[in-house]
């Protein structure tokens, strides 16, 4: 929380130095010193508050420290840069995406794609001349935060060259680590293709083996997602499990009474975790894993095999020591309450049947498992994706055997690189493999209320979720009343706080705008829920949109959205010739040169007059045809056209809202 707290102070500018952030450190680490040589047993509570208020803001002062690094000053013009790509550029539909080094600053470096610009590689140096800006929000209601999320990955500006612009100096400076990392990726990614996979099969065993996702298609995420497999595709704790019981059972010939025999077998088993760990490109999902798994193979020298939350612990304070800003990774949460949930949950699950057969044993062990990861991560996965997978348990059960059989099928077809032919008929084993992995996740998908979609809950109420969870444990295991009666309080304010918000959140009669580049519209939005959206373009760019509002829909309870694309009129709203009637209120849908050369004996009374792509006239023009208060300027605008319309718009006194400035705007009806 300590971070979170400092990321806030940073985005509203309160300005807090260094150097007071470290003389309150060490006022509170000579405070834990002075309170630990007390040897009060009355007073024990006050180190443990101290050690947490020094943990607190040390994460703060660092998360502080790594924003303001991050925070660059770039030109307001165009200027000529150096830089060095440092990943393998990822293309897009119309562009290829660098990430490049700038100064020691990282950018998003968005090229025109053609033939020059995909031949670039890691470590290339290119002359750019462009206009460099921080990452800025659209400022969209619920909204994803991109422009946080780029801080938080140290991405300190975005920029775009068109052919013209960019030129190469230099092939292959120097690379660091993490680079000459994620070029071995590349390496067994080639040998992936020359082997023939392709398609679904390529994109899923890239992700379960290197962690390299971008090959995975929206369809086969969707489905994975749906079936409540998506933890098999993030490379994560159970695939280095897998590997660890590998290398676990690949060196039981040490034996483990001679203490040198363990920790010759740690070396081993350490050495190649971590070579794991690189050629998946040293990732934060991997690194924690290896990170957590090291722990237990360095505490297993001494004969402590069991893994404990305090190796998880710290695991986690170190990892955050390094990079505060994985504390808001979403993968490092669901990693860290998977894992948590495991180890406090799972004991308990599993007593409920506790079966003696040893077929069933190690089916019911798989399930109390998955039931325990799914608990510990339930309400991060409703926070952040609204959706829960009501198969699981079926899912994992089928899954996780063959994401098993994959992972060391692909290990061995890996070593056998020298030996062609028999790489080849393993390369044939790991493809039917695969096949069968996607139409499991298929099948499972299209099984009856496979997914329940639409969940919404509140930051608070995941907290109160997990202090709900922490009670219930501590309710079976004591089998006191006090401990039944917090869990019912708990439930009862969580219920009514959700109960609360929801009423907040309630459907109001509105028109809404959205800063969404290339889909103009209004959205008309009625208090049973019913909304209508209602588009400039005959042929808009509806998933655009849906992507960007849908989240805002889901809060609001809004069911899915009318689209009006030509005339249009019922007992609520009404739309002809592009002009809006809603509610009392009228808006002048302006997309076209339709009104350029059109007059009017009066003025017809519009409320917004919104201005969008494919009008070439001045504003002038249409104030002799339409009456209006406001005029609205679509973000589809060019940034020029945008530029001639406020200053009219400043010149003969019309009151504007540039929606790429001001961001959605929505109007009470």
């Amino acid at each position: 929380m300590g971070v979170y707290v400092g990321d806030e102070l940073f985005y509203k500018g309160v300005e807090i130095s260094m150097q007071d952030a470290l003389w309150g450190l060490c006022t509170l680490f000579v405070l834990l010193t002075f309170s630990l040589l007390l040897r009060r047993y009355a007073l024990r509570w006050v180190f443990g508050v101290l050690l947490f208020l020094f943990c607190f803001f040390g994460g703060l002062s660092c998360m502080m420290h790594q924003l303001q690094e991050t925070t660059v000053a770039f030109a307001d013009k165009e200027t000529i840069y150096r830089v060095c790509i440092t990943e393998k550029p990822l293309v897009k539909e119309k562009s290829m995406l660098c990430t490049a080094e700038l100064d020691g600053k990282n950018i998003l470096l968005y090229l025109t794609k053609d033939s020059l610009s995909q031949r670039l590689r890691s470590g290339d140096e290119l002359l750019i001349n462009s206009l460099l800006s921080v990452p800025a929000g659209y400022g969209n209601p619920d909204e994803f935060d991109y422009p946080r999320y780029l801080l938080r990955r140290r991405i300190s500006g975005v920029g775009f060259c068109s052919s013209d612009d960019w030129k190469l100096l230099a092939h292959h400076r120097p690379l660091s680590l993490s680079q000459r990392a994620l070029v071995w990726r590349e390496r067994v990614l080639g040998l992936y293709r020359e082997l023939g996979f392709r398609g679904d099969e390529l994109a899923v065993l890239s992700a379960l083996t290197v962690g390299y996702k971008e090959e995975l298609s929206e369809e086969i995420r969707e489905s994975y997602s749906i079936s409540g497999a998506s933890h098999v595709l993030a490379l994560s704790g159970l695939h280095i499990g897998f590997l660890y019981a590998l290398l676990l059972f690949c060196l039981r010939i040490y034996p483990d009474k001679w203490w040198g025999a363990r920790l010759c077998r740690c070396l081993i088993i350490l050495t190649l975790l971590w070579a794991f760990a690189f050629f998946t490109g040293l990732s934060p999902s991997v690194v924690r894993s290896v990170l957590m798994c090291s722990l237990l193979v360095v505490s297993s020298v001494w004969g402590r095999e069991s893994f404990s939350i305090n190796t998880l612990t710290v695991a986690a304070f170190f990892m955050l020591l390094c990079r505060p800003a994985w504390l808001f990774d979403v993968g490092f949460q669901l990693s860290f309450c998977a894992v948590a949930a495991i180890l406090l949950l799972q004991p308990d699950i599993y007593k409920i049947l506790s079966p003696t057969h040893r077929m069933v044993r190690p089916v019911w062990t798989l399930l109390s498992v998955s039931l325990a990861a799914q608990i510990g991560t339930a309400p991060l996965v409703m926070l952040y994706f609204g959706r829960f997978s009501a198969h699981f348990l079926l899912t994992n059960l089928l899954v996780i055997v063959l994401v098993s059989v994959i992972m060391y099928g692909a290990i061995a077809m890996l070593l056998l690189t020298p030996f062609v032919l028999l790489q080849g008929w393993m390369a044939w084993l790991v493809k039917m493999l695969l096949q069968w992995l996607n139409a499991v996740v298929r099948w499972v998908e299209q099984l009856p209320l496979a997914s329940i979609d639409q969940l919404w809950i509140y930051p608070f109420e995941v907290f109160l979720f997990y202090v709900l969870i922490c009670l219930g444990r501590h309710c079976v295991s004591s089998h006191r009343a006090k401990s039944l009666v917090a869990c019912l309080c708990c439930s009862l304010f969580l219920l009514g706080g959700h109960a609360f918000m929801r009423f907040q959140d309630r459907p109001v009669q509105s028109l809404s705008f959205y800063n969404v580049r290339g889909c103009p519209a209004v959205h008309c939005v009625a208090v049973d829920g019913r909304s209508w959206l209602v588009y400039a373009d005959s042929l808009p760019d509806e998933k655009r949109l849906h992507r960007v509002a849908s989240r805002h829909w889901q809060r609001q309870r809004l069911l899915q959205p009318r689209a009006v694309t030509a005339d249009y009129q019922d007992s609520t709203l009404c739309f002809r010739d592009r002009i809006l009637s809603y509610s009392g209120r009228r808006v002048c849908m302006v997309n076209d040169d339709r009104w350029k050369y059109q007059s009017a004996s009066q003025p017809l009374a519009v409320d917004y007059l919104y201005v969008c792509k494919g009008y070439n006239g001045r504003l002038h023009t249409l104030a002799a045809l339409f009456s209006f208060s406001t005029i609205i300027l679509d973000a589809s605008l060019p940034s020029y056209q945008q530029d001639a319309f406020k200053e009219e718009c400043l010149e003969r006194g019309y009151h504007f809202i540039a929606l790429s400035e001001k961001g959605s705007m929505r109007f009470l009806l």
